[in-house]
């Protein structure tokens, strides 16, 4: 299905369902229930005349919190209703989020508007997703839909994390960069690749020349730590928070999640 065309007035086409709510992480907030629209009639003299009502296009507005979400977080979309004639909040009727997935548009949840004509999503997304709003009608209003807004996810620690916990229990092998056998740099190599997009040598002692340096006490999940000897950097881990880290530390040892163990370490940053 095509996404609505440009127009003073967006007619709103059925859209698909799908499991793709899911995927995106979406979850609502709660909002206020309100009564049905008021329903307004005249008496004119006889004979009687029955005449249609033009029904009103409503302006659809959507904003987000941000446009630029590090993978992980929560993203805040409102959507307002108004009443381009006077100018006032249409306070009856629901309102669907929906996400683009290629050409269609999949339904990912409902909400009434508010008393002010308002209605606020959260959405989680674990990639880039493009969302619109859709007004589904009420009383004198026509369904309409808003813009599609467009929210960025960029790599996080959280993710770099996520992709580090995925491969507990491989088994270290010298020399090996995954996905299966590890050794130590091997490991923060294929981690940052796949959750980040960052290319690394492999090799420790390389790998502290890359990302932003940040001072041990501004650590945080998903940097990296480079153990060093002297200058020397010779270990190669990912921190999991809480003095711990991911690594795959020796011959006979698997990736997991162990204690760090000494204090000569450097730390870099290399996603938000």
């Amino acid at each position: 299905m095509h996404g609505l065309s440009s127009g003073r007035h967006r007619r709103v086409p059925s859209a698909g369902t799908g499991k793709l709510a899911l995927k995106v992480g979406l979850c609502l907030c709660a909002g206020q229930l309100i009564a049905g629209p008021l329903l307004a009639s005249a008496a004119e003299a006889a004979p009687v005349v029955t005449a249609a009502t033009a029904k009103v296009y409503p302006k659809v507005t959507e904003t987000t919190s941000t446009r630029t979400l590090p993978w992980g977080r929560t993203v805040k979309i409102t959507t307002r209703v108004i009443n381009p004639t006077t100018g006032k909040a249409v306070t009856s009727g629901t309102v669907r989020i929906q996400v683009q997935n290629g050409r269609s548009w999949i339904y990912a949840g409902k909400l009434p508007l508010s008393r002010s004509g308002v209605v606020t999503f959260l959405s989680k997304p674990k990639k880039t997703t493009t969302y619109r709003t859709v007004f589904g009608g009420s009383g004198s209003f026509n369904a309409a839909a808003s813009n599609r807004i467009q929210v960025r996810v960029v790599a996080s620690g959280a993710k770099v994390l996520a992709e580090a916990r995925r491969h507990a229990g491989a088994l270290y092998k010298y020399g090996a960069a995954g996905p299966r056998r590890f050794d130590c740099s091997g490991f923060t190599m294929y981690v940052y690749r796949k959750a980040a997009g960052r290319k690394l040598p492999h090799k420790a002692n390389s790998q502290q020349r890359y990302g932003k340096a940040i001072s041990k006490s501004r650590k945080r999940v998903g940097d990296l730590i480079i153990f060093r000897s002297g200058s020397y950097g010779y270990h190669a881990a990912i921190y999991a928070g809480g003095n711990y880290m991911y690594d795959s530390p020796h011959s006979g040892a698997r990736v997991g999640k162990h204690k760090i163990y000494t204090r000569n370490y450097v730390v870099r940053r290399l996603a938000a």
